[in-house]
This record gives C-alpha cells, sequence and structure tokens, in this order.
C-alpha cells in the first residue's frame, strides 16, 4: 500500500505525520514546557516530535492515520484543558502509547498528589509573543528596523562587530534563557553592549507585562528581570566624551576640538554661496549619477523639505495653479513604503510664480501628469543610500593579492568641494533643511507673519525658528510696564 506521507490532519494542532514508514506526532510550541520537563532538556524553539511506530503505527495504514489523529486530539485537549495537570497522563498509556520511557520518567516526575513544577517560558518564547503584537502598534518601519531586526539580533546573541564586519554569535545567547532565571539573564544583558540600549530594556520591560496580562507566565512568582536604570547606557559614554574628534576632515583631540551637538539637533547651514557652489557641482558633474540627483538636491535647499518626504513626493502633490505642494507623506527608509510625516500633519507649502522653484518643477515635470517627482532611471523611489552616497562618497576594504588589506574611499560632491576648498565645511545632506531655514529665516526675520510661514511650511515652531535659527538677543533690557 502507498505511503500517505502528506496527510496530516488540520482540525488539530498537534499534527500526525510520516517519519521513515512510521507515524509521529509533532506538537504546538505552547507544549514545549511539559516536553522539556519530561525529556529533561531544552528543544531550543523547535517543536516536539514523538515518534509512535514503536507502537504498531504505520504509516502505511490508513486505520493506523485515523487511530494516530484521535491519540493527536485527545492529548491536545487534555493539555490545553484549565485542569490539565489532573487529565494529562504523563506515562501516555492512558493514549495507548505507554509502557515507554515517560511511563518511568513519570514516577519520578508525578509524585502522589503533586503537580509536576513545569519551568519557566524563555526570553526568546517571550519575545517572539511580544513582536507579534508589537507589530500592530508601531509604523512598519521601526518595527522592522528596530524590534524585529536590531533588538531581535541582541535577543538571539548575534551581535554586530565592526572590525570583522559580520556577526558574532554568543554561545548563551539570551534568547535561551528562562525569565525565573535572574542572575543568568543579567550575566546576559551585562554582555550585551549595544547603542539604545536604554531603548531595549524599555522593550524587553514592556514585553514581560505583555506576556504576563496575557497569561504565559508560568509561576506567579516570577518577577520582571528587565530593569533599565540598572544597564542603561549614559547619552554619552566615557569612551565617546574623551574619543577623538573629526573636525573638517582632520582628526583632534578631545580637548583641542570645538564640542559640538549631535546630529538631530546640529542645526548648522552652509551660506548661500556655499549651496549654489554644492547646486551647481551635481548639475555638471562627470559622473552621471551625481547629475541626475541634481533636481533632488536643489529642491531640498529650497524647501527645507525633509529627504523622506521629497522622496515620497507625487505630480499629484504639486497645485501649479494656486502654487504649492502638499506635504501628506513620507518613505520609509528600510520598508520604502509609503507612510505618515513624521509630525503625522499634512502641510502646505507655497512658492512664488516666477521663482526658482517653480522654474525647477516645471522643467522636471516636462509633460508628466503622475508618478514620483524624484525617482530613480527604473521608475522607482530614490534609496535611502544613493543621495548619501553621492554627496558624502563611499570606501571599504579589499584583499590585495598579496592576502593583505587595503582602505579605499572614493569621495562623493560634497568631499571633494570641501578638499578642494571651494566650501568652509563638510555638513550631512539633511542639512540642506536647516540651510533653506536658516537663510529664509535670516532674510525674513523682521516679518513675524513670514516666519511663522516658514515654521508651518517645513513643520517647525516659531519659537524653534528664533532660538535655534536666528538666535535670541540674551542682553536685551525689557522697558518696564
Amino acid at each position: 500500500m502507498k505511503s500517505q506521507s502528506n496527510k496530516v490532519q488540520s482540525a488539530c494542532d498537534v499534527k500526525v505525520y510520516s517519519d521513515k514508514g512510521s507515524l509521529a506526532l509533532r506538537f504546538p510550541l505552547r507544549h514545549n514546557a511539559l516536553w522539556e520537563a519530561l525529556d529533561g532538556k531544552s528543544l531550543r524553539g523547535k517543536p516536539k516530535c514523538l515518534g509512535i511506530g514503536k507502537y504498531g503505527f504505520s504509516a502505511d495504514e490508513p486505520d493506523d492515520w485515523k487511530r494516530a489523529a484521535s491519540i493527536a486530539s485527545q492529548i491536545e485537549s487534555d493539555l490545553d484543558h484549565t485542569e490539565w495537570d489532573k487529565l494529562f497522563d504523563r506515562t501516555l498509556a492512558k493514549y495507548g502509547l505507554g509502557g515507554g520511557k515517560y511511563a518511568k520518567l513519570a514516577e519520578i516526575i508525578q509524585l502522589p498528589g503533586t503537580v509536576p513544577d513545569l519551568p519557566e517560558i524563555t526570553v526568546g518564547e517571550m519575545w517572539e509573543a511580544y513582536l507579534e503584537w508589537k507589530k500592530t502598534v508601531v509604523e512598519e518601519t521601526t518595527f522592522r528596523t528596530r524590534y524585529q531586526t536590531f533588538f531581535s539580533n541582541a535577543v538571539n546573541g548575534r551581535l554586530w562587530c565592526s572590525k570583522s564586519r559580520s556577526f558574532a554569535v554568543s554561545a548563551t545567547p539570551l534568547a535561551l534563557l528562562k525569565l525565573d532565571g535572574k542572575d543568568g539573564i543579567d550575566k546576559g544583558l551585562m554582555a550585551i553592549t549595544i547603542s539604545q540600549k536604554n531603548q531595549f530594556l524599555v522593550a524587553l520591560s514592556e514585553a514581560f507585562n505583555f506576556v504576563k496580562s496575557k497569561g504565559l507566565i508560568v509561576h506567579s512568582t516570577t518577577e520582571n528581570p528587565f530593569i533599565a536604570d540598572k544597564f542603561a547606557t549614559p547619552a554619552i559614554t566615557t569612551q565617546q566624551k574623551y574619543a577623538d574628534k573629526v573636525v573638517n576632515g582632520e582628526t583632534v583631540k578631545w580637548h583641542d576640538a570645538v564640542d559640538e551637538k549631535a546630529l538631530e539637533d546640529d542645526r548648522r547651514a552652509f551660506t548661500k554661496d556655499e549651496r549654489d557652489i554644492i547646486i551647481k557641482a551635481f548639475y555638471e558633474s562627470e559622473c552621471q549619477p551625481e547629475r541626475l540627483l541634481a533636481p533632488f538636491i536643489e529642491f531640498q535647499f529650497l524647501t527645507g523639505c525633509r529627504p523622506s518626504e521629497a522622496k515620497a513626493l507625487t505630480w499629484k502633490d504639486i497645485d501649479f495653479e494656486r502654487n504649492l505642494i502638499r506635504i501628506t507623506k513620507s518613505l520609509g527608509a528600510s520598508t520604502r513604503n509609503v507612510k505618515k510625516t513624521k509630525t503625522g500633519e499634512t502641510r502646505l507649502f507655497y512658492f512664488s510664480e516666477g521663482g526658482r522653484l517653480k522654474a525647477l518643477l516645471l522643467e522636471i515635470k516636462g509633460v508628466k501628469t503622475d508618478g514620483l517627482i524624484f525617482a530613480d532611471n527604473k521608475g522607482k523611489a530614490l534609496s535611502a543610500q544613493k543621495p548619501g552616497i553621492n554627496w558624502l562618497g563611499y570606501g571599504g576594504t579589499t584583499s590585495l593579492k598579496s592576502g593583505e588589506k587595503t582602505t579605499y574611499f572614493y569621495p562623493g560632491i560634497v568631499s571633494r568641494l570641501v578638499s578642494d576648498g571651494l566650501i568652509s565645511g563638510y555638513l550631512a545632506p539633511y542639512h540642506t533643511r536647516h540651510t533653506y531655514i536658516t537663510l529664509t529665516a535670516q532674510a525674513n526675520s523682521h516679518n513675524n507673519n513670514a516666519l511663522l510661514h516658514i515654521a508651518t511650511s517645513c513643520g517647525n515652531s516659531v519659537d524653534v525658528i528664533l532660538r535655534h535659527y536666528l538666535g535670541v538677543d540674551e542682553s536685551v533690557e525689557l522697558v518696564e510696564v
């Protein structure tokens, strides 16, 4: 009779399958704790598989498949019952599978009148349950980059090594540790050295509270082992505080460098002349990829639009009759999916009838009526890396025939302009936004309505513009009234 290897019942989570001519049962992960207690070893997140061929179950007999399916349903029913500890027979004799090793083990772990002490769930099991919920409450880009990739790598012991440019795998990853093993978890957390460690611990703590609320914690005495304050990495570590600094392309000692704010708070800007030099350099570049990016770079300099928002703009967002741009969305860096703007608000950016911005848009548009304003040569949205590579440059390490490794760097346009002394210093692409706000705010500093318009169209506030782009004169003497 032909083997029925593909025949597996679907009404039950305990699956029957064919294994080398005999039948076997595969249990869902929720039953792992019991089987780990019976077997005395970890299943490492894999399902428990129990061969039943020795009890006379053949994959070639249809009746054996039916009997096995019935046994699977009965075992699942007992294990999932609220009083499973009274219903489930750890000797398996109740299910016609007795006489094996579990009959002997049951004599040890199931004393008369007692309930076996099942092991607590692992950090990995907690984290997987948490991810299923977390992906429904955060943006897809945030979930994939932060939780599903960066934090999950840390949980599973996969830490990136910048020197070897590869992942180093921990021998005892956090994922395998039981939630009630606080000492082991403390050691595991101490060994994890990642940026955003405080946020990582906050996520672990939230994950614990989530599984506890869902009744997935086995023991009521298990406490939350993730205390953020204990393992938090300071905003500026000692190593960072005393590390060498790079100023205008030169490495200097920390005590010789001017202290600067983090990039997100760094609102330095190019001068108007430097802005025009950069734009011209993109248009006149001998490198085609750099020339193709010229309109995108000029647009950012003329609008202060965030890069992610500019990449998501379509021609339907431009109203040439009213001379305005509707900024309603942005492009996720990793998912490249369209999502809401950073502030979640829709903004209107107005431009003048005979101005430079309208001329640029009309030149790009041609006869187009739909599609992305800024796209690659295949008509798809610009990647997160491409503008940065052509702006800064790119490099890496390569091996010579002798086996020796050497590093290389191909500077982008702005890096070359700095090297040639045509602009005063290097600033990242995001500073196109700071440049627009700074230059426009300074030119309209006498007009409060203009400042309000700049703040509204750029997704900022007048207070931020006054304090961070124009500066507030602290020496002003107020007239008493």
